[in-house]
């Protein structure tokens, strides 16, 4: 097969893609400047189209070598071949290689780390998590950098449509809530947002693909029918507690040990976001019942098998997103949920170390007498039992501060919250 031409057709189209589009700068691109330098392989992991490819381009100044192994033509490639190849194409100029999806060339890592040896500057892009993790503990311990890239936050789509209105004022609020449900609806997914790509015809089309070539054709799965029902019936209950067991019986499989594997596909293809539930002990961790949340709210609004989501819960999903993505720039930070034997539950408790930082409820609004005492007892709680009291209730538009108990809850506006984190944070 003529290599050559493929790889040269490769890095023309991607030269030209980019040469056509709108570049955003993402918010992991200040910390990954710094790595740049480093001779270690960077890797840049994340759900497919959440923009890797154009990030790991941007940030490449000089000449490199290009390969897409998400073609069909290089499957079966001996990776020498991709060496030469490369080499006759550049010449001596090659110092710098960047592999896009490579987790589709088998042995990659053995590869990948003979071509360091050789002292290659290597960048990689995977769109799977669990086997990138599982290969680099083995083969690339202490020789590489790593990042996950989610698909756009707020603030990364706010820049990308030019938003520039004055939020001090009641119009630039009502347009920047006019926005935000957009976001929400609609998709974070760049090509959606600069490209103006129809949302439900790429985000179904993503899914499908998601589904079938990273998933089902990857780990061989026999009974896809019912895979597939049990991905559709996962990603329309964004926040839903799972238990293996019952869906177990709801969809007649063998063994729990199935339903588990069957998650951690759709985990490793970084689909669903799973949230453990808190303890201070590592078995009951792993052992807990997940929350389960989609990585895209657009994808559960226009995926679902339900014709209708409350918008509560994509509220809540769009928050479980962005800290999930808050969470790969800190690897301090960990992520659970909280419910006790009573069954008065937080949404969401950040840890820090050893010690609780903060605990925060999710709901539309606190106007219902009944949802408003729910959530402030949750709060309460988890505050008693995790010894936390920095509590926060995230709703659409309400701005207030709780007094119950000698505890403050700060009420505030989803649109604040994401504009505004890291200031919250670093009150923690």
């Amino acid at each position: 097969m003529e290599y050559k031409r493929i790889l040269k057709d490769q890095i023309s189209e991607l030269e030209e893609m980019m040469r056509s589009k709108k570049i955003v700068e993402r918010e992991v691109q200040t910390s990954f400047k710094n790595i740049i330098s480093s001779k270690l392989i960077k890797i840049t992991t994340g759900v497919r189209r959440c923009g890797k490819s154009v990030f790991t381009y941007n940030i490449l100044k000089n000449k490199f070598g290009y390969v897409n192994f998400d073609d069909e033509r290089l499957i079966n490639i001996n990776p020498d071949e991709i060496l030469s190849t490369l080499i006759e194409i550049h010449g001596e100029d090659l110092k710098t290689i960047f592999f896009d999806e490579i987790q589709n060339l088998k042995n990659w890592e053995l590869f990948v780390n003979r071509l360091k040896r050789q002292g290659y500057d290597i960048f990689i892009t995977g769109s799977n998590s669990r086997l990138l993790s599982k290969e680099l503990a083995t083969h690339l311990t202490g020789r590489h950098l790593s990042m996950e890239m989610y698909p756009f936050s707020f603030k990364e789509y706010l820049k990308a449509i030019n938003f520039n209105k004055d939020t001090e004022t009641t119009k630039g609020i009502s347009l920047l809530k006019h926005e935000l449900e957009n976001y929400i609806l609609n998709s974070g997914f760049p090509e959606i947002i600069v490209e103006k790509e129809n949302p439900k015809i790429y985000l179904r089309e993503l899914y499908r693909n998601i589904i079938n070539r990273d998933i089902i054709s990857r780990h061989n799965i026999a009974y896809r029918k019912t895979f597939k029902e049990i991905s559709l019936s996962l990603l329309s209950n964004p926040g839903r507690v799972v238990s293996y067991n019952k869906l177990k019986k709801q969809f007649n499989l063998g063994s729990e040990h199935t339903t588990k594997n069957y998650l951690s596909y759709l985990e490793e293809a970084y689909l669903l976001l799973p949230l453990s539930k808190f303890s201070y002990k590592a078995k009951e961790i792993e052992k807990s019942e997940k929350k389960v949340y989609v990585i895209d709210s657009g994808i559960v609004n226009h995926v679902s098998i339900k014709t209708n989501i409350a918008f509560g819960f994509l509220l809540e999903n769009v928050v479980a997103i962005d800290l999930f993505r808050k969470k790969s720039f800190n690897p301090d930070l960990w992520l659970y949920y909280f419910r006790d034997y009573q069954q008065n539950e937080v949404d969401f408790v950040l840890k820090e170390g050893l010690k609780v930082k903060q605990l925060i409820q999710v709901c539309y609004s606190l106007e219902d007498e009944e949802t408003r005492k729910r959530e402030i007892k949750g709060l309460l709680k988890a505050s008693k039992e995790l010894k936390c009291n920095n509590l926060l209730i995230i709703t659409w538009d309400e701005e207030d501060e709780i007094k119950q108990e000698n505890k403050l809850i700060k009420v505030i506006p989803l649109w604040k919250w994401l504009l505004v984190y890291e200031i919250y944070l670093s009150k923690i």
